[in-house]
């Protein structure tokens, strides 16, 4: 199950108290002072983890609390620290407070480490407040509580490329083609659900990462279809590949489809609707298919590669193309 966002609460541990004690021993009448101090409360972590591409074991809880600091005991004896607890997370999640929207961090990079709840801080014992004049306190401090706070956890993937289309246009059976990776593929819209990641091996040991983002529709921007829930795993990609169905089987023209998808990019945001983009053509193999694409690069007035996902045709060009995008040659 794919879940790119979930709330929760995170709670530092509260530090423990200090701890008032005097020594008792024989053969020493008044023995000073020796009450232990508390140990520090656990803190909350988060820290991105590679490999990761769901929030969903995060978001089987939604409470994340530290263990409380120990007190301090007699003999000078300071409490054990309480444990940290760690939440990890996919590369690309956004830390946000819940209250304000705020961005606190971006996890982008394996291994990031953000303390989002710090534990409170032991209490001093009794024998932290002996003087010189004052050598029998009789109190400590009590251990401070540890922060806490809501804060919503965003995945945004973080992919070089972005496979963006009308539902059915070819992206899964791209992806496929050009990677490891095995989404689900049959005739009918929708069949992507939740997005996949492939990583694309090239000549000179390049290789870049390859987002299968689920079909877009008319309104998505508004939430309609698959709705801006995947608009937004765009966002991170440096280059968009866009795959138009060439022979719909409804007879639409392609550079209908082409518009609705990129009437969409803008509406969600500039910045998106800016980024460099491939048009591709798909399912070349069928007939007529070549004067199809010439009336359809035509139409937009824009360059189209032609492929076949399915039989292979032109897919080492498009290769090429997105390499050069990707690694631009030095002049």
């Amino acid at each position: 199950m794919f879940v790119d966002e979930v709330q929760i609460s995170v709670a530092g541990g509260k530090g423990g108290d200090g701890c008032v004690s005097f020594r008792r021993e024989k053969f020493v009448p008044r023995g000073g002072p020796d009450g232990g101090n508390g140990g520090k409360g656990g803190g909350v972590i988060i820290v991105a983890q590679e490999g990761m591409t769901t929030l969903l074991d995060v978001a089987k809880r939604r409470e994340y609390m530290a263990q409380n600091g120990r007190p301090g005991t007699g003999k000078k004896r300071h409490g054990l620290s309480g444990e940290d607890i760690t939440i990890r997370v996919p590369c690309g999640t956004l830390v946000k407070n819940a209250q304000t929207g705020d961005v606190l961090r971006d996890m982008k990079t394996h291994g990031q480490r953000l303390v989002i709840a710090k534990g409170g801080r032991g209490g001093f014992g009794n024998t932290h407040y002996a003087t010189p004049t004052n050598q029998t306190p009789r109190y400590a401090q009590k251990g401070r509580k540890g922060e806490s706070r809501d804060i919503v956890l965003e995945l945004k993937l973080l992919a070089d490329v972005g496979l963006v289309g009308l539902p059915n246009a070819g992206k899964s059976t791209l992806l496929s083609r050009t990677s490891a990776a095995t989404p689900k593929i049959a005739d009918y819209p929708f069949t992507t659900k939740t997005p996949y990641l492939g990583i694309v091996d090239l000549e000179k040991f390049r290789r870049f990462v390859m987002a299968d983002l689920p079909g877009l529709i008319e309104g998505a921007h508004k939430g309609l279809g698959m709705g801006d829930e995947f608009l937004k795993h765009i966002e991170r990609t440096r280059l968009i590949v866009h795959i138009v169905d060439i022979a719909p089987l409804d007879d639409s023209a392609p550079e209908d489809a082409y518009r609705i998808i990129r009437n969409e990019l803008s509406s969600y945001s500039e910045e998106m609707a800016s980024k460099p983009e491939i048009i591709v053509a798909n399912k070349m193999d069928m007939t007529d298919s070549e004067e199809r694409l010439a009336e359809f690069s035509k139409a937009i007035d824009r360059k189209v590669i032609g492929i076949s996902a399915v039989t292979g045709k032109n897919l080492q060009r498009l290769l090429t193309e997105i390499a050069e995008v990707l690694w631009p040659a030095k002049k």
